[in-house]
């Protein structure tokens, strides 16, 4: 198949990208390198740099394509408090840009990125796919925004579409920007480099963690299973409190956490994990890294973990 990659040089797009083009595909990317590592993409994927929102670009690069999968977005849930302006424009602005463009190319499906973080806050777990979404911050608003521009142009235009709510999603190559760094990484870096662990509130709020290589499975099988006009949970379906997490860090690294509360932060929506029914049913999706498993493997094969983990063994 021939696909479009929208943020293909991110995190989760370089991870789909590589397994793409490994399984046989044509695969091309956009990205306007405001976050993207495009060294990173295997040397077969065509790569191109801009901004999603430029129609020509996109109606050069959706030529021959098969299928959208969108992933270009702001994704800093603080950030787009500060910026909510900018998030819009670029999240839904961008969403309407992708279903504008496939409508005049003839593109036959878009799969859409969207987020866990739409449900919020709700009063019972596992979140399930049917609830009313609660979007705590701006970022949320554009990817509940963006599911309903999806879902209605795509009746209207006669194009297949399905959103995926990526929960936390993590693993090797993961980003680490100044403001406002993933949790993971995060705390993995500070662990690994002997500085403190500062968490939000009392530790005790849950998220779901899904490894990257088990969401590029879900991505990959959206491109062909009968899910169109469905919105399906993509995460692990298991609830890790961010303490438990410092303590499966300690185990992996072997190293003892410095950790320090700041009880009057916001520490964000109190439980979330999946619920993966959905999934496991018209994706054919399991889980198969543990968080224990895909912690290890960051500290193996990232090489900003293991050349600090090699430079802790050779001191010992």
């Amino acid at each position: 198949m021939r696909f479009l990659i929208t943020g293909g040089a991110g995190f989760i797009g370089t991870a789909l990208a590589n397994r793409l083009v490994a399984e046989g595909h044509h695969v091309r990317v956009l990205d306007d390198l405001s976050a993207g590592e495009p060294q990173r993409l295997d040397p077969r994927v065509v790569f191109t740099r801009g901004d999603v929102r430029d129609m020509p670009k996109l109606w050069t690069l959706l030529q021959g394509v098969e299928c959208v999968y969108h992933l270009a977005a702001r994704v800093s849930v603080p950030e787009s408090v500060l910026f909510p302006r900018e998030y819009n424009d670029v999240n839904v602005g961008g969403t309407v840009s992708i279903l504008e463009a496939t409508r005049a190319v003839g593109v036959r499906r878009v799969v859409l990125a969207s987020s866990g973080t739409v449900y919020g806050e709700q009063p019972t777990q596992p979140l399930q796919e049917q609830m009313p979404p609660n979007p705590p911050a701006p970022y949320a608003v554009t990817k509940i925004a963006s599911e309903y521009y999806i879902f209605t142009l795509g009746k209207l235009y006669g194009i297949e579409t399905v959103a995926l709510r990526i929960f936390n999603a993590y693993g090797p190559g993961q980003q680490l920007p100044v403001s406002y760094p993933p949790v993971i990484p995060q705390f993995l870096r500070q662990i690994l480099g002997g500085g403190s662990l500062i968490i939000h509130g009392d530790g005790t709020q849950t998220r779901d963690f899904v490894y990257i290589d088990d969401v590029v499975d879900a991505l990959v099988a959206a491109a062909t299973a009968d899910v169109n006009g469905m919105v399906v949970n993509v995460g692990s379906g298991i609830e890790t409190s961010i303490n438990d997490l410092v303590h499966t860090l300690e185990q992996v690294t072997g190293r003892k956490a410095h950790v320090l509360y700041n009880a009057e932060a916001n520490p964000g929506m109190s439980r979330m994990v999946a619920d993966l029914t959905r999934a496991r049913e018209l994706l054919g999706y399991q889980p198969r890294v543990s968080l224990y498993e895909g912690l290890k493997r960051m500290v193996r094969e990232d090489p900003r973990f293991t050349h600090m983990e090699t430079a802790i063994a050779t001191h010992r």
